[in-house]
């Protein structure tokens, strides 16, 4: 891309555009979670309550209406989707809608408005699990809608109900994308014109982590997780998708569409990546999870859900699930009692931000350019970024970063300087849409002056706990060396001091005199061996 040194070396010092579009803030969909209880040693709702406001959890979906959960988020302000049960769906779709009236009175508007219920699911991937049932879902849902009106809450409380995506045929290419012919007709017609007809919304439920754990060999790691890749081309629309997790979407929206609701809104109710287990083979990793949900986290509260095929689209999202839970699947082996963001315990299993990059995150994470944005508006991006602080020596031609010399590469690196130097603050990686957040380090990621700090074992175990505890009390993240957490092994005083000391160094951009504590760290700029450093050298590998 020859003419792409020209742009670089000419256009920096040019006048730009006005810039104030570079940081408006797009209107976001909500991101929640599944608060599942299929376990016999979580806490008490009151607890679970504790634990959502503490990490800015503004949203959940019950798969039930418990009188005592409700009762715990009462007077809370997090929104809630509860569920009218699968073996209730036939009672509530009986000639009369009576059942759905003495539901809907003592589990939605025995706690409304207290408990901030916001919809009502009727079912739950009835297709797969109760298919006996099917042709009883849209009756229950006009009942259950009925019956909301019928105590004057069809204004606020909306009824969906969660579809697997399994209910789509045909799903690649997105754009072929079709309802099977068992349902399309008989199910998702009419209840698509009650959705619309009610104001409402189609819930669907996404796993692209199933694909990827199955077809390893055809499908990225990178496009399942959401990171920078090449993309898949739909040959029949030519958009370009670098998420699975769009491609599942639209394939669902195009099916949609065939049956002529292209104005109906989505909500994915669930989607998530399992952190352990070994029952879908070596896909179900923390460090998957940790990426996969961070970067849908990031994308929800940031405002950009939209997919190739609606792009202003803004869609909620509920991260499956808070806690990994006991009693689901077969053993402990497998990959459904790894889906939690949070011990039973309440530790998280992993890291992750609800709070849309707001004070210092809790996951390391870095700006990439968006390569649908096109070169024109990456050039006019990476413009801005460089004349406001973004360090862009290293990819001036000849210098140490300037290959690859593609308009994606040079811009990633001017977008990321300019983001970690602005201490990740809310907006500093938006740049009009051109760039967005990641949560596991790109592949090629260039850094012209790498370097890591290092414990001093010389200096003995009681100096370093004393930096240590320095280091995680002013701005070091620590959750990762705890007892039980990724980063907890080797269990010495070494390791976890290196840790805490690179992690002070990095979020404070390598200054002088942050890699010192009195003798007890020392710069090294060679990656530290792995026979002493294993559990860190992610956090090494920290961008600046």
């Amino acid at each position: 891309m020859a003419v792409l040194t020209r742009f670089i070396v000419f256009l920096l010092g040019a006048a730009l555009p006005p810039l104030l579009l570079f940081f408006h803030a797009a209107e976001a969909g909500e991101v929640g979670v599944n608060y599942g209880r299929v376990a016999n040693d979580l806490p008490d709702p009151a607890a679970v309550v504790q634990l959502l406001q503490r990490h800015g959890i503004t949203s959940v979906k019950v798969f039930d209406a418990d009188a005592r959960v409700l009762t715990s988020l009462a007077n809370t302000g997090i929104k809630v989707m509860v569920m009218l049960p699968n073996e209730a769906i036939a009672a509530a779709g009986a000639d009369g809608g009576s059942y759905a009236l003495d539901w809907v009175r003592g589990h939605v508007a025995a706690h409304y408005p207290a408990t901030r219920i916001h919809a009502v699911a009727v079912g739950n991937e009835v297709f797969d699990s109760s298919p006996d049932l099917a042709w009883r879902l849209v009756p229950a849902m006009a009942n259950v809608h009925k019956a909301l009106a019928d105590v004057g809450l069809a204004g606020d409380v909306k009824v969906t109900t969660p579809v697997a995506f399994s209910a789509v045929d045909v799903s690649f290419p997105p754009s072929a994308g079709r309802f099977r012919t068992d349902l399309a007709e008989p199910v998702m017609r009419p209840m698509l014109e009650l959705l619309q007809r009610t104001g409402s919304y189609l819930t669907v439920n996404l796993y692209p982590f199933f694909a990827y754990a199955d077809l390893p060999d055809k499908i990225s790691r990178d496009y399942f997780l959401g990171n920078p890749n090449p993309g898949v081309r739909d040959p029949v629309t030519g958009l370009t998708y670098t998420s699975l997790l769009d491609a599942q979407l639209d394939a669902t929206l195009f099916a949609m569409d065939k049956l002529g609701f292209t104005g109906l809104d989505v909500c994915i109710g669930e989607t998530g990546s399992p952190s352990g287990g070994s029952s879908r083979g070596p896909a179900a990793s923390k460090e998957n999870a940790k990426a996969y949900n961070n970067n849908v986290i990031n994308r929800v509260l940031s405002g950009k859900m939209g997919t190739p095929h609606r792009p202003g689209a803004d869609v909620d999202v509920y991260i499956f699930a808070l806690f990994n839970e006991n009693q689901k699947g077969f053993g402990d082996d497998d990959i459904e009692r790894h889906f939690g963001l949070f011990y039973p315990n309440m530790e998280k299993v992993y890291a992750f931000d609800f709070h849309g990059g707001g004070g210092e995150p809790t996951a390391e994470c870095w700006c990439v350019a968006d390569a649908g944005a096109g070169d024109e508006r990456l050039l006019a991006a990476l413009n801005y970024a460089c004349a406001n602080g973004a360090d862009c020596e290293a990819i001036q031609p000849g210098a140490v970063c300037f290959e690859p010399n593609t308009m994606v590469a040079h811009a990633s690196y001017a977008f990321n300087s300019y983001y970690q130097r602005n201490q990740r603050a809310t907006g500093t990686c938006d740049f009009a849409g051109a760039a967005y957040i990641v949560y596991h380090k790109p592949d090629g990621t260039c850094d012209p002056n790498t370097s890591w700090c290092v414990a001093n074992a010389a200096a003995g175990d009681e100096r370093l706990l004393a930096a240590l505890n320095y280091a995680c009390a002013n701005g070091a993240d620590c959750e990762a060396i705890q007892p039980g957490a990724e980063c907890f092994e080797p269990n010495t005083m070494a390791a976890h001091a290196s840790y805490a000391f690179n992690s002070y160094y990095q979020r404070n951009h390598r200054a002088s005199g942050t890699c010192d504590f009195a003798g007890a760290a020392y710069i090294v700029y060679q990656a530290p061996s792995e026979l002493h450093f294993l559990t860190v050298s992610s956090l090494f590998l920290t961008p600046v």
